[in-house]
C-alpha cells in the first residue's frame, strides 16, 4: 500500500450540508463552499461567482452544478467552470467522504494563500 503525503482536513459530517445546498468554510486564505447533490455527492469551490463574486453557497445545486444567487450564472461543481454562454472559472478542490465524515483536500490551504484577499 503506497502512502500518500497528500492531507486531508476533515471539515464536517455529511449530513451538516444539505442535499442540493451548501455550506461556508471559512480559511485564513478565503472562503470555500461546500456543496452536496442530491446523492450525496460532496464538492468544494471558492465561494465566489466569477462573475460579480457572488456568494455560490447560496446558490441553490441542481445536478452537479450550482447556480450563483445574483445573476443566474451556473458554475460546474466538477469543474468550476461558468456553464453556457458565460465564462470564467473559480477554483475547485477534491473532497472525499469516509466514514460519513467529508475531507477538504489541504492543498486548499496552499492555493488560497496566494491570492487571499486581505
Amino acid at each position: 500500500m503506497q502512502h500518500s503525503t497528500e492531507r486531508w482536513l476533515d471539515i464536517a459530517a455529511l449530513e451538516d450540508v444539505p442535499r442540493r445546498g451548501g455550506r461556508v468554510l471559512r480559511l485564513p486564505q478565503g472562503c470555500i463552499a461546500v456543496f452536496r447533490t442530491v446523492d450525496d455527492q460532496v464538492f468544494a469551490l471558492e465561494d465566489r461567482c466569477p462573475h460579480k463574486q457572488g456568494p455560490l453557497s447560496q446558490g441553490i445545486v441542481h445536478g452537479a452544478s450550482v447556480t450563483c444567487p445574483l445573476h443566474n450564472w451556473v458554475i460546474s461543481l466538477e469543474t468550476g467552470e461558468a456553464q453556457g454562454a458565460d465564462s470564467g472559472r473559480v477554483t475547485a478542490f477534491p473532497t472525499r467522504i469516509e466514514g460519513g465524515r467529508i475531507l477538504l483536500s489541504g492543498d486548499c490551504l496552499r492555493v488560497g494563500a496566494e491570492g487571499a484577499d486581505a
